[in-house]
């Protein structure tokens, strides 16, 4: 990895061992001090314990987003620790109900909007007086859900959309004071989610799940699906100076599986 953020502080929320993960060591291996943050405790340890493992710097910080005092320690900790954050990815995210939206219970509609939306405005507004002292950026993980028409996607759909919305207006907001905020729309992420549903529709088949991926990528151009290390490249970028006149912008990382 090209030292695209050396020296910089680079803060992470919703890390697991998927896209959380890849950010945050390709992060590392980029030259950035890395805040770990999520519900659960051992996959920050395991994730540091990689960077470490790098010679990278690694901070954990046990967070929940959607309890406001929680969020507030995440940010005072990163501070007294780093003296500055550079970046934030919001890549905390929960997965509705795969079902129709007229369908969804209302509560788990309003619950899903706090973490997947709610929680990344108020820990961005937590952060605007280190990003605006160090010129910082944001990047929000949003989906390709914004961009197709599958069906039972739609009470994911409005929380996504709704954060492209947020992602927008903090652009116009936060530009002015020197901050960029951007987005990155993925497709399916050939990681343990998708791994999961491609081997649960094999075996209900009663076919490989070689067959399966194929299916699925053959609506691609590319005819692959992304990995999390192709995801964490593109946040990198925007969050590294090579995209220093890049905000308000969403790139999406798909192998061609939709067109924007």
């Amino acid at each position: 990895m090209p030292a695209m953020l050396d020296g910089k502080v680079l803060l992470v929320s919703g890390v697991g061992s998927g896209l959380g993960r890849s950010v945050a060591v390709r992060g590392a291996r980029a030259g950035a001090r890395v805040v770990l943050a999520a519900r659960t405790e051992s996959r920050l340890t395991d994730v540091a314990a990689e960077i470490a493992e790098l010679g990278g710097t690694a901070l954990c910080v046990p967070t929940d987003l959607t309890d406001d005092a929680s969020a507030t320690n995440l940010v005072d900790t990163a501070l007294a620790e780093f003296g500055t954050v550079d970046t934030v990815v919001h890549n905390a995210f929960v997965q509705p109900p795969h079902e129709r939206l007229l369908d969804t219970e209302f509560e788990s509609v309003r619950q899903g909007l706090d973490i997947n939306l709610l929680a990344a405005l108020n820990l961005t507004r937590k952060l605007v007086p280190a990003l605006e002292k160090s010129q910082g950026s944001v990047v929000m993980i949003n989906s390709m859900v914004l961009r197709n028409q599958l069906p039972n996607f739609g009470a994911y759909r409005v929380m996504k959309a709704g954060l492209l919305a947020l992602a927008r207006g903090l652009s116009v907001e936060m530009g002015p004071m020197g901050v960029r905020v951007n987005s990155v729309a993925p497709g399916y992420i050939w990681a343990e989610r998708v791994q999961r549903m491609v081997d649960k529709q094999a075996e209900q088949r009663g076919v490989d799940p070689a067959e399966i991926y194929a299916e699925i990528a053959a609506g691609t151009d590319l005819r692959r699906l992304p990995e999390p290390d192709d995801i964490a490249n593109a946040v990198l970028f925007l969050a590294s100076d090579l995209a220093r006149a890049v905000t308000g912008q969403c790139l999406d990382v798909n192998c061609g599986h939709a067109h924007h």
